[in-house]
């Protein structure tokens, strides 16, 4: 049986696991939100403490925080975001709007602790809390963990995976295929140009991204209750900017009108639909990926992708392409957290949005899911596979759309005869046109050769 402390607030007693750092609004928390047992990202919580240690640094500097409070709150606030007190933050994510309740719970386990380091009396309201508010403190910190973990994880994942991309076109440029469209056999491309159309599609995706992020830069910090900074000083929340840029190597500052920055979250929904972006090119290419690798006998079959691990629990020898399709699921998480995160953006009423917590678990889930997944479809998709170039040439050689290079010679109606013939007769255009044309074999093998009809473009 758990033991228990008398924790008291403004609203009363109540029992708190004595093993617990927080206090008595953290409880109520627990106790009025038993919805989903999804607590806020460790990201968030790690990005509050650094948010929390700037502000302990901004108040010194001012003047209202002593040396010693200081130094304590900034000591918890390490182990905080060294991912090291984790346990001790077990609010869900719904929760109120304003994520009160975990700011709260920062205030109360950063005040109890330091109050042990400092051997004094840390308050949470009065010391950790001082010079904000949850209005402005939270939306500062879903923006300092999203540019956190975007500049820490994302682009990096996405580089890798551009690169891994290149380098795979890059080797596989001489292998001509049968291009599609409709999922109908088309004129021919290389692998290299179909591989490359996935490069490109990345990254703009990536600069689409990296377009986003310095918005995303810009704080509420400061604002304090409704946007008008009251009980604190006009250069706290620059000098919050200031500590954090300092601690991140990022660049942060207040934002230009943190009326806008504490009511709405459109920085956020913009960034978000830049990872939806994303996300549906990741769905396309894994789509691909999945579509070449299929068969091995009854599908299409152009590519191997490597075999990760046995696929059916009744087939013996199946196996399937796994990380195509986990990453095909992320991507329609990261759609839906964006059409969540839409509806949250709507909700600023007046002076604050009221869906915080939702639009941080999202967003950052969307961050860390799409970075895990790039990463993975690089390293055990891409620059694994293999080409089995048998069945390309077989299919290349008997695609009647081949026939679209002899339109300017003998026209489009004599051209559709003989693609038609090739199909029904399971021949390659080439016989059936030396057969219907007036041109050698010798002409045909000059015009039909697959490598003058792919053009230039890698």
């Amino acid at each position: 049986m758990s033991e228990y402390r008398i924790e008291k607030d403004s609203m009363g007693e109540l029992q708190v696991p004595e093993e617990a750092a927080y206090g008595a609004q953290t409880q109520r928390a627990v106790d009025n939100f038993p919805i989903s047992g999804i607590t806020m990202p460790a990201s968030f919580i790690q990005a509050l403490g650094l948010v929390k240690q700037a502000c302990a640094n901004a108040n010194h500097q001012l003047g209202t925080l002593d040396e010693n409070h200081r130094r304590a709150i900034s000591s918890i606030c390490d182990d905080i975001i060294g991912g090291r007190l984790m346990e001790q933050f077990p609010v869900d994510v719904f929760q109120t709007g304003s994520a009160t309740s975990t700011n709260m719970n920062a205030n109360e386990v950063i005040a109890r602790l330091a109050s042990q380091e400092a051997q004094d009396v840390i308050h949470p309201n009065d010391h950790v809390n001082m010079s904000q508010s949850s209005n402005d403190v939270i939306p500062t910190t879903i923006h300092v963990s999203a540019a956190i973990d975007c500049h820490q994880d994302l682009l990096p994942a996405l580089n890798h995976l551009i690169t891994v991309i290149e380098e795979k076109a890059e080797s596989v440029a001489s292998i001509i295929t049968t291009g599609r469209t409709h999922l109908m056999d088309a004129m021919p491309v290389s692998l290299g140009q179909e591989l490359s159309g996935w490069a490109a599609q990345l990254q703009s995706a990536l600069s689409h991204i990296e377009g986003t992020l310095p918005e995303i830069h810009q704080l509420a910090i400061g604002g304090t209750a409704v946007g008008t900074g009251i009980n604190a000083d006009d250069s706290f929340g620059g000098l919050v900017a200031e500590q954090l840029s300092n601690t991140t190597g990022l660049t942060f500052k207040v934002a230009g009108n943190r009326f806008a920055a504490m009511s709405s979250q459109d920085s956020v929904v913009a960034l978000s639909g830049q990872l939806k972006t994303l996300a549906t090119a990741l769905m396309k290419i894994s789509n691909d990926l999945r579509w070449m690798n299929s068969g091995p006998l009854a599908g299409i079959g152009e590519i191997a992708l490597p075999a990760l691990q046995p696929g059916s629990s009744i087939m013996p020898g199946k196996v399937n392409p796994v990380i195509p399709e986990a990453t095909a699921m992320v991507c329609a998480q990261v759609i839906g957290n964006d059409a969540t995160i839409t509806i949250a953006g709507q909700s600023g009423n007046f002076q604050l949005n009221v869906m915080l917590p939702l639009v941080a678990f999202n967003l950052l889930q969307s961050i860390e899911i799409l970075s895990n997944v790039s990463r993975l479809l690089a390293d055990k998709a891409i620059a694994g596979f293999t080409i089995n170039e048998d069945n390309i040439d077989a299919a290349l050689a008997k695609n009647p759309i081949l026939v679209t290079a002899l339109n300017s010679v003998i026209g489009y109606e004599l051209g559709a005869k003989i693609a038609k013939t090739a199909y029904v007769e399971g021949r390659a255009v080439i016989d059936v046109a030396v057969e219907m044309t007036d041109l050698s074999a010798k002409e045909l093998e000059k015009l039909l050769d697959p490598k003058k009809l792919i053009g230039k473009n890698l």
